[in-house]
């Protein structure tokens, strides 16, 4: 029989600094998606790289929003959700998203799923649902969302990855251009 693991508070060990856990935790590469919603006739969304499958009986999904979000809580009062998966060549769409100025649906081509929620162009996938279940956990809301519909759209395009916060795990420079801070790093997503 193993023994239990010391608790750290005992044990004196301190626990991550935001900055150690945000370096360590960027070991984990990631897809990076952007929700999008409809409120109250307004398209809204933002960039989320924590997300993931849940359940296949019944279909159901999560993702992470940040509590000081704009978009999010404007997509919870709607109810329903499009996740969409982007191609690693949509680094304008994540930018757009992922920043907290500006009106993101201008001058973007979208539309409207049978859902009710936006739909991006482009993307490889849309994961379209309901929400059912908001945890929250610190300083987000996890977020379980029953799947209505799947709607593969891009096949021959590479999925865009997160890693060591820097978008691709090959480093390319022309993803660099939207600078250090684009991911969670100093703008609030979400």
């Amino acid at each position: 029989m193993t023994a239990a693991p010391a608790d750290p508070e005992f044990t004196g060990a301190a626990p991550p600094t935001p900055a150690e856990f945000r370096r360590a935790l960027g070991m984990f590469a990631s897809g990076v998606t952007v929700v999008t919603g409809l409120d109250d006739g307004e398209p809204v969304g933002f960039a989320c790289q924590s997300f993931a499958s849940v359940s296949l009986e019944p279909p159901l999904v999560l993702f992470c929003a940040d509590h000081k979000g704009r978009a999010w809580p404007r997509i919870r009062n709607s109810g329903r959700f499009c996740v969409n998966v982007l191609g690693e060549e949509q680094v304008d769409v994540c930018g757009r998203f992922g920043s907290s100025n500006g009106r993101k649906f201008d001058g973007l081509d979208w539309d409207l799923s049978r859902w009710g929620t936006p739909a991006l162009r482009g993307v490889l996938l849309r994961v379209h649902g309901e929400v059912r279940e908001v945890h929250v956990a610190g300083d987000h809301d996890v977020v379980i969302g029953r799947v209505r519909e799947l709607e593969p759209v891009a096949t021959e395009q590479r999925p865009m990855l997160f890693y060591r916060g820097r978008f691709g795990v090959e480093h390319d420079d022309r993803f660099s251009a939207l600078g250090p801070n684009l991911w969670g790093w100093g703008d609030h997503w979400g």
